[in-house]
């Protein structure tokens, strides 16, 4: 036997799987053909789908029988290549020998079913050696290392050559057998073997660890994680806060020795096939009807858009009566404006975050777990919890050498991050967020590992003012929160629990009727309130197709308002400041994708400034701000809103300057 890839005689597998590769995969073989590189290692995605069709009973064995015959297939890629570079070259002497990896992709075979899609709390014993495939998040990314992956012996005997493969049982150790395993004719029984020089095969190394996503799980439920070994092309390819499915073959292997300690063996997935999901969630596919639901709405509602608007936003935290500001900034929250690059290349975030400020028993909880629903990956934790390692991200030994594990800002990059009881973070972990929140990236420096994490994430804050609040005095004094960390909130609401008799029949008969009907609302009638699946749609619809743009008429309007806001003798400096004109221009974009459009106009940039005047403790336009906690939906929100445009713009100037657009 001579070593792997120069056989010129395939044996009755090799045949097969490569006139397979062959015939449905000839444009991947022709481009590792053309590639120059002959010391890379080449990935060949193959749809086990497409397999299952061709050869059952050869599918059926790569799934019981991973580990031999995926190196078949290895094998198989490698003699299919060879073929395909002599067609295209011509000189078989020219032929560079290229090491090829089949990696299977289960998604859409019949293979996709709970059995082999085992969540990893359920990993068991029966699952060991079959091809598995397992969801989950990395939380920690290893070091690359070198790794042996077989040496070449020789028998003293009869001569016969084999390989010996490493064990991942015995900590990668190499064992010899005890005796020789010569496969064709009589067995000669040889146990001496000589080991071949310069026969030792190296491979690229990388544990990683990933675990179950928190959306998956139950109250009390503790999320389970497993190592996951990468090899060659697939080592660097994920890192610490990527969505990833991965296709391996599960094994064992011994924990490390220590004294009077009983050696357990610890489950590990060695990769086959690794499949990143955070551009996915992004990208859904919509069906056609659900696209056409959303226009015929908009159609319907084209003399009143407001109201239609407000039909969406009552279906925002349904059990929760009025609340109308409440609702109107998570939406805009959530659905954020659009990230550009300014002249000096400087990214300026498009992501918004929102602050509840408000007394005991105001929803401030439920509309963080709402949000979470709503967003399509979601983190949710307590102030009181929480530590600056824990937000951010933590320094970890595992077998000798330092690694990052994922916190919360982290695990959420590109969806949503909700802190309740923000006041119960100590001062210290309250200002490692400063960076997460604007540069939307971490900087670490711990044990000897300096690097950057990404951190794109909305952050979603609730918490209690210090004591009784005072209107008098700044925010920063009733909430003990610092001035740089408000001025990075988009939005910061208060919600004052002021005794109010009328406002308080209404709302417990509200509670009352909601209790006694005790019903989820899944019918597809838009027109008052919009069920939950489908405001998830058509929130990930319009962020993903929408990029609104101001026009001049909303750009005068905000730059006026900002500029009357900074002149005001009663302006908070905390909150006032140049990101107050990016949050202004965030929330009107959010507004226009709110209300369906690419293009920013009047009626959404006096929106948002509506929502900062909600959540200004001081106000430069209108005298009575109002309590956002008595703030309820109107019956003609379009005629309520037209006498609120025209109070604004005399406020920021003469009518006639903004009546020319």
């Amino acid at each position: 036997m001579e070593y792997a890839g120069k056989s010129d005689q395939p044996d009755r597998w090799e045949t097969i799987l490569a006139g397979f590769i062959k015939q449905n995969y000839y444009d991947q073989l022709r481009s590792v053909a053309l590639s120059p590189d002959s010391k890379l290692h080449y990935p060949l995605y193959v749809d086990f789908a497409e397999l299952m069709e061709e050869d059952p009973q050869l599918a059926h064995l790569i799934f019981s029988e991973p580990t031999e015959y995926l190196r078949i297939f290895d094998r198989a890629a490698v003699w299919a290549h060879n073929v395909v570079a002599g067609e295209l070259i011509g000189n078989k002497n020219k032929i560079k020998q290229k090491t090829i990896h089949v990696r299977i992709n289960i998604f859409g075979s019949p293979l996709e079913c709970p059995e082999t899609f085992p969540t990893i709390g359920r990993v068991r014993v029966k699952h060991r050696g079959i091809l598995l495939t397992i969801k989950g998040t990395v939380i920690r990314s290893g070091a690359v290392k070198m790794y042996e992956g077989e040496r070449w012996y020789q028998c003293q005997k009869c001569q016969n050559e084999f390989p010996v493969y490493p064990e991942l049982e015995a900590r990668n150790s190499i064992l010899l057998p005890s005796f020789c395993p010569v496969k064709s004719g009589k067995p000669c029984g040889g146990t001496k073997f000589q080991y071949l020089d310069n026969s030792m095969v190296s491979h690229d190394y990388q544990e990683i660890k990933i675990q179950e996503s928190t959306q998956v799980l139950g109250v009390g439920a503790i999320p389970r994680s497993i190592h996951v070994i990468l090899m060659d092309d697939l080592v660097d390819i994920v890192k610490a806060g990527d969505d990833v499915i991965v296709t391996g073959v599960l094994t064992a292997r011994w924990s490390p020795e220590l004294k009077d300690v009983r050696c357990d063996l610890d489950p590990v997935l060695i990769a086959n096939h690794v499949k990143r999901t955070n551009e996915l969630k992004s990208e859904i596919d919509f069906p056609d009807n659900v696209v056409m639901k959303f226009k015929q709405f908009w159609s319907d509602f084209k003399d009143a858009p407001l109201k239609g608007r407000n039909a969406i936003l009552r279906g925002i935290c349904p059990q929760v009566f009025g609340l109308f500001t409440v609702k109107l900034a998570v939406a805009l929250t959530l659905l954020g404006g659009v990230q550009h690059v300014d002249a000096s290349g400087t990214k300026v975030r498009g992501e918004s975050h929102l602050l509840l400020v408000g007394d005991p028993g105001t929803g401030k909880s439920q509309f963080l777990k709402f949000a979470a629903k709503l967003s399509n990956r979601s983190v949710i934790t307590t102030g009181l919890g929480s530590t600056s390692a824990g937000l951010t991200v933590t320094a970890v030994k595992d077998g000798g050498e330092w690694m990052l594990e994922a916190g919360a800002l982290v695990l959420a990059d590109g969806g949503l991050c909700c802190i309740d009881e923000f006041d119960s973070m100590r001062e210290h972990d309250r200002a490692t967020i400063h960076e997460a929140m604007e540069q939307q990236t971490i900087s670490v420096a711990k044990a000897g590992l300096v690097t950057t994490l990404s951190t794109k994430t909305i952050v979603f804050g609730a918490t209690n003012p210090k004591g009784h609040y005072d209107p008098d005095q700044p925010l920063s004094v009733n909430t003990t929160l610092s001035g740089p960390l408000l001025s990075r909130f988009d939005i910061v609401l208060v919600l004052l629990d002021t005794k109010n008799p009328e406002w308080d029949a209404v709302v417990s008969s509200h509670i009352l009727a909601e209790a006694a009907s005790d019903t989820i609302r899944h019918n597809e009638d838009l027109t008052n309130s919009w069920p939950l699946p489908m405001l998830q749609r058509y929130i990930h619809f319009v962020k993903q197709n929408f990029r609104p743009v101001l026009t001049k008429e909303a750009e005068i309007v905000i730059s006026t308002y900002y500029q009357l806001q900074r002149k005001s003798a009663t302006y908070n400096a905390a909150r006032t400041t140049v990101r107050m004109l990016e949050s202004l221009i965030r929330l009107a974009q959010a507004h226009a994708r709110l209300m369906f459009r690419n293009e920013v106009t009047r009626l959404d940039a006096i929106t948002a400034i509506l929502c900062i005047e909600a959540s200004m403790t001081t106000s430069a336009i209108v005298d009575s701000i109002g309590n956002a906690l008595h703030s309820n939906f109107t019956e003609n929100p379009d005629q309520e809103y037209a006498k609120q445009e025209e109070l604004i713009l005399k406020k920021l100037g003469s009518v006639d300057e903004f009546s020319d657009f």
